[in-house]
């Protein structure tokens, strides 16, 4: 299988390739099984590619397939090629596991929109992107990858073009995208200056000859285009508005694909991070933790549903930075998969709900969902446990490999990340109850609207439960890769160790375990307390509500000063710049107008020029001789 891993990419593009033409003629819903059953078949492809390597000794599991000759330039020779490994073939596997499971979903979410067919030619094109951005043999094919996705991202955040928000969430995710691909590309440039190739192999090899200096300049380049893709300070405002797009979208992009691209760079280039000066991975450790508890802090009083799961992207991505930094790269990955599980499954039962209430998604207008849509509220409330930590839920797992090595790293950073994780468990209940629990109020909204009668949430359809179902038993088992009692149950670490190396830590994890389930239970207990109970007033400061009023300040900055700014860099280059070169070009346009009618083809003329030149000609030979 490991020589035909380009049909992981191929078979989504195949699926592109088909609806971009076919797409009009299938409709709803042949379009959608279409593009679910391209995904899918990757997923099988990747499945296959896993046994075959896991069937290799650990020091033979990697394997290049070369496409076609790219980029022959001098001395800089790039093919499209393809890097099978156990990195690359465990992104795959969840990328495009996840990825089927939400297409598959969106048969059902999609349906009656009148751009169904569009809606999958963009899914398989993102799947496409991630698929080339994660297998990539070397940093230019994962840049093209890496631009794809963002692409892509852009397609679907504005999907509902037609919304002035949405089109608007869409220019803001491109934009600042764009920032975090400056960064990778200075990476790209300082790793070819330093090795003479692009390939990963070729770098990652190279990387122990690097001076310390360039080493550093790769990670922390790399880490700026990583902070870009996976939304961390500060650029991480364009997140929590991609919610504009439909929800699907927002489970495919922020829970198991594009975010976790920034990770995944940082985890391919851990050798040249083990190289780079001390300070480079503890910047990345701070960003991640600062981060992981700033976002934490807004989700705790956000009400539209969709906004509190992007803040908690947001900040369970802190939490993958905050492994990579403290050199724990495996519990990054680890992180990322169950991730990808419990927040795939919370976003898709967001829409479930979002679906069933007729696209209400303030939560104040929610409440005892759980008696008319039981099985999606089944499902939530296993992704709110994994999330929460609570044993023996996948999140529990990951988040306790990644609070250990903060721990090896810095007490501090470790007190931040506990501090986080009881946020996490407030927030997360909090939105349970008020969404599930407590009291109907939809009846009370919808009179406000002044229509009664037929409005009654509803239980979504089977094409939609059924990946909730699947979710749900993946954040239940998951953890089960990476079981941490002894090298046997750390299944995962030891498949990355070729790629990855180890972390081994000193620190008693029983303990560590203990406090860190003790506090996600006091969150939870708090969040019921104040939302079930009523025994405290919620703190709901219009601070957090309005995210530390980052955003705002950075609009207005954006539509004030730095309006000014650019208009005034736009009039120099315009007046200066252009004005010195279009001056050139008038003075040599004028200068030619003049010449020109000199020559105006007259014989006589000519005639006439010679015999006045001659004339003087020897007018200055007498003159001159007659001084002389």
């Amino acid at each position: 299988m490991l020589n035909v891993v380009w049909l992981i990419p191929a078979l989504p593009l195949a699926g592109f390739a088909i609806i971009l033409v076919f797409g009009r003629r299938l409709g709803d819903p042949k379009a959608g099984y279409l593009a679910t059953l391209m995904c899918g078949g990757a997923f099988v492809v990747a499945v296959g590619a896993f046994f075959d390597l896991l069937s290799k000794s650990a020091d033979q599991r990697q394997h290049i397939v070369k496409v076609f000759a790219w980029v022959p330039v001098g001395s800089l020779k790039v093919d499209l090629a393809f890097l099978a490994d156990p990195l690359s073939i465990t992104m795959c596997l969840f990328v495009t596991g996840i990825g089927t499971l939400i297409h598959l979903y969106s048969i059902g979410y999609m349906h009656g929109d009148p751009r169904f067919s569009k809606f999958f030619l963009y899914l398989n094109l993102f799947a496409v992107s991630m698929l080339v951005l994660v297998l990539g043999e070397n940093m230019l094919v994962t840049f093209l990858g890496w631009e794809g996705v963002g692409t892509c991202s852009y397609l679907l955040i504005s999907f509902w073009h037609e919304r002035e928000s949405a089109a608007t969430a869409g220019k803001k995710a491109f934009v600042t995208n764009r920032v975090g691909d400056w960064g990778f590309m200075l990476a790209m440039f300082f790793a070819f200056q330093a090795t003479g190739t692009l390939s990963w192999v070729g770098v990652n090899s190279a990387a122990h000859t690097m001076a310390q200096t360039t080493a550093t300049a790769i990670a922390l380049f790399a880490f700026i285009g990583a902070r870009g893709k996976s939304a961390q300070l500060p650029l991480y405002l364009w997140l929590p508005d991609a919610m504009e797009g439909p929800t699907p979208v927002s489970a495919l992009i922020h829970a198991a694909t594009m975010v976790t691209a920034g990770v995944f760079l940082m985890c391919r280039i851990s050798p040249v991070l083990n190289v780079a000066s001390s300070y480079a991975p503890t910047l990345i450790a701070i960003v991640g933790a600062a981060t992981a508890l700033f976002a934490a802090t807004i989700a705790v009083a956000q009400n539209d549903m969709k906004r509190v799961l992007a803040y908690s992207t947001i900040s369970q991505l802190g939490y993958m930075f905050l492994a990579v930094g403290s050199g724990a790269y495996t519990a990054a990955i680890f992180h990322m998969v169950t991730h990808a599980f419990f927040k795939a499954l919370l976003f898709l039962g967001s829409g479930a709900v979002i679906h069933g209430m007729h696209n209400e998604q303030d939560m104040r207008r929610m409440g005892a969902l759980r008696k008319v849509m039981p099985i999606t509220a089944a499902t939530f409330i296993v992704g709110w446990l994994a999330i929460a930590g609570v044993p023996p839920f996948a999140g529990f797992w990951s988040k306790d490999d990644i609070l250990l090595a903060a721990y090896d790293k810095s007490p501090v950073l470790w007190a931040v990340g506990l501090v986080t994780a009881l946020l996490t468990a407030y927030y997360m209940t909090r939105q349970v109850i008020m969404v599930f629990y407590g009291k109907a109020r939809w009846h009370d909204h919808h009179e406000e609207q002044g229509a009664h009668g037929d409005f009654e949430p509803h239980e979504s359809p089977a094409i939609m439960l059924l990946p909730l179902v699947v979710l749900a038993g993946l954040s239940i088992v998951g953890g089960a890769i990476n079981l941490p009692f002894s090298h046997t149950t750390e299944r995962l670490a030891t498949w990355l160790e070729p790629v990855l190396g180890t972390h081994d830590s000193t620190t008693a994890k029983i303990p560590l375990a203990v406090i860190a389930t003790a506090i996600a239970l006091i969150g939870i207990s708090a969040s019921i307390m104040v939302y079930a109970k009523h025994k405290r007033a919620p703190i709901e400061p219009e601070v957090l509500a309005q995210g530390w009023y980052y955003d705002a300040a950075v609009s207005k900055f954006m539509g004030g000063p730095g309006r000014e700014a650019f208009e005034g860099v736009a009039w120099y280059d315009a007046n200066v710049i252009d004005g010195a070169v279009n001056g050139v070009g008038r003075l040599v346009r004028g200068t030619g107008q003049r010449i020109r009618t000199v020559q105006s083809g007259n014989v006589r003329n000519y005639a006439a020029a010679i015999g006045v030149g001659v004339v003087l000609l020897l007018a200055w030979f007498v003159v001159v001789r007659g001084n002389l």
